[in-house]
């Protein structure tokens, strides 16, 4: 497995990722909500800058969006989950920003047991996401 940044080309395989990942782990959305962030990401994830893990044919697994310290987003393709591809684009976004910090869906546990195994410590709570949607987020820093 490597980490690399994005490329233009990759953008339909972010795409496909996020779309199987969220389908995996995003079960408390609205169907209508669901919808809304799928256009939203289709338009905005394959221009994005992003760090992906590849395997060793430079197919991506996982993707990771970094802005000044917070990590925006960690998709991991459900085939891949368990391999250790979010571990390393963590770490990865750790070794650039060693007090990196994140958000995270209340709903969505396997997520908050994930960053808080990788010693990521709570910091704050919202009752509604960034868009004012009743989805609470848990704010989240690491800490060594």
């Amino acid at each position: 497995m490597n980490i690399r940044h994005s490329r233009p080309e990759d953008g339909q395989r972010v795409v496909e990722i996020w779309r199987k990942a969220v389908d995996a782990t995003h079960d408390f959305l609205s169907a209508q909500d669901r919808q809304e962030i799928d256009e939203l990401a289709c338009g905005f994830l394959p221009q994005a800058s992003l760090w992906l893990a590849v395997d060793e044919t430079d197919y991506p697994l996982a993707f990771m969006l970094i802005d000044e310290g917070h990590m925006q987003a960690l998709f991991v393709d459900p085939d891949s989950r368990g391999t250790g591809v979010g571990k390393a684009l963590v770490l990865h976004g750790l070794s650039l920003h060693p007090t990196m910090t994140t958000d995270v869906n209340e709903q969505n546990g396997q997520a908050v047991g994930f960053y808080e195994k990788m010693g990521f410590k709570r910091i704050g709570h919202s009752p509604v996401d960034d868009q004012g949607k009743p989805y609470p987020l848990i704010h989240l820093q690491y800490q060594a």
